[in-house]
């Protein structure tokens, strides 16, 4: 008979756990080593970025703006009176005289005030002209006058010396030639009087009244000029010489227009400048007088900054830059433009294609290529002066860095990348 042994089962169960005990240490070493794994780090297809290296040497500051070829002469044309549009002879394009009618407006209101102006200022002339017969006829009454007391003083003259030598010869008495005598002085002072009449009419009444008559005819006659130059306005002309540019609000056939509304532009396609909206960020170191040039897409022009405005609209600053030399074919007002702006001329600073991310005199990280380009390593990297396609490097990087300038914000988590 068998007996069964104490000690063998023992050992089974103590080798049992021993190999328990050593899986659960394995597992746990396994366990500790792969969390101190680093991770795998995302590869990028190096064809998809852009990468640059840093150069030490000159750099050029320049700013670039968009915007649109404008005439420097400009002649805004405005309704001279209100009307209602009935005809639009001119399109905008079109070369344009002084004198050209672009457009005829309709008011019959006005055309009524003209007629009764006219009127009236033919009647202020009619009036004139009975007043002065009147007057004249008058001056002639008066003048009649004067002769026939002219004639009647030179009759009592003589009767006086008549008189005088009767007397001489006792013919007459004493009270006789007295009374001669005075008749000969009554006479003379109303000569007198009528002869001064006579020249206050001819210097003074007459010309007084004729004076206030001309004043009535000729306010008469503004009024009839000012309603006719307004009748002509009707048909609104260029004033000036060039060529017909569209306004911001169109004007359309039957649209009732106010005086002063501005119906057409004139301008000179022979003398145009840039006007350039730059980023107001950008436009902080602009001056005038800085060399530009301008791209037209139809050939290149230099010019300089002419004006700056001190204001900023939409987060850009409006810069004038007066063209010099021969516009390129093609160039006409409105067209579209790119200009670059000359800033300063930088010698032997480190620099670097401009990253996206990148601003002037901050800070920021960057993707630097490692490692013989397999992998690239965030580093943070401080700039200063910008230009439009590079950028001063102070402080991270040293000349021959490889960095990648494109936008990386998708791998914001990541310290390091590999590049395949």
């Amino acid at each position: 008979m068998d007996i069964p042994r104490k000690s063998a089962k023992r050992m089974k169960l103590i080798r049992r756990g021993l190999i328990a005990t050593t899986g659960l240490i394995v597992i746990a070493a396994v366990t500790v080593g792969v969390s101190r794994l680093e991770p795998a780090s995302p590869t990028v297809d190096r064809r998809t970025l852009w990468l640059d290296k840093a150069k030490r040497g000159p750099m050029l500051r320049q700013v670039r703006g968009v915007g649109t070829l404008v005439s420097e002469d400009i002649l805004w044309v405005p309704a001279g009176v209100a009307g209602r549009v009935v005809r639009i002879l001119i399109e905008p394009g079109t070369v344009v005289e002084p004198n050209t009618v672009l457009l005829e407006l309709h008011n019959p209101e006005l055309e009524l005030e003209l007629f009764n102006a006219e009127s009236e200022w033919k009647v202020a002339q009619a009036r004139r002209t009975v007043q002065k017969a009147q007057l004249q006829g008058q001056l002639l009454q008066t003048e009649g006058s004067v002769a026939g007391h002219q004639a009647s003083y030179d009759e009592a003259l003589l009767q006086a010396e008549v008189d005088q030598k009767e007397y001489e010869n006792d013919l007459i008495s004493e009270q006789q030639i007295k009374l001669s005598k005075a008749r000969v002085e009554q006479r003379k002072r109303v000569l007198e009087i009528n002869k001064q009449c006579l020249e206050m009419s001819r210097n003074q009444t007459i010309p007084a009244q004729l004076a206030e008559t001309d004043a009535t005819v000729l306010k008469a006659e503004s009024l009839y000029e000012l309603k006719k130059i307004q009748v002509e306005s009707l048909r609104v002309r260029a004033g000036a010489a060039g060529v017909l540019a569209q306004v911001k609000d169109k004007i359309e056939p039957g649209q009732s227009v106010s005086p002063s509304t501005i119906v057409a532009k004139i301008t000179n396609p022979r003398k145009l400048k840039a006007q350039l909206k730059v980023p107001e960020a950008q436009a902080r170191d602009l001056l005038l007088n800085l060399p530009a040039e301008v791209d037209t897409h139809h050939g290149t022009v230099v010019g300089k900054v002419s004006r700056i405005d001190p204001t900023v609209m939409e987060g850009n600053v409006t810069v004038d830059v007066s063209l010099g030399g021969e516009l390129p074919l093609g160039a006409r007002p409105d067209l579209s433009v790119v200009g670059t702006i000359e800033i300063e001329r930088l010698d032997d600073i480190l620099h670097v294609g401009r990253p996206v991310c990148a601003s002037t005199e901050g800070a920021t990280e960057l993707f630097k290529v490692v490692e013989d380009g397999r992998y690239a390593m965030r580093t943070r990297v401080q700039f200063g002066r910008t230009s439009v396609s590079t950028i001063e490097i102070l402080e991270g990087l040293q000349a021959d860095d490889e960095i990648i300038l494109s936008d990386m914000s998708q791998w914001d988590g990541q310290e390091k990348i590999r590049l395949k």
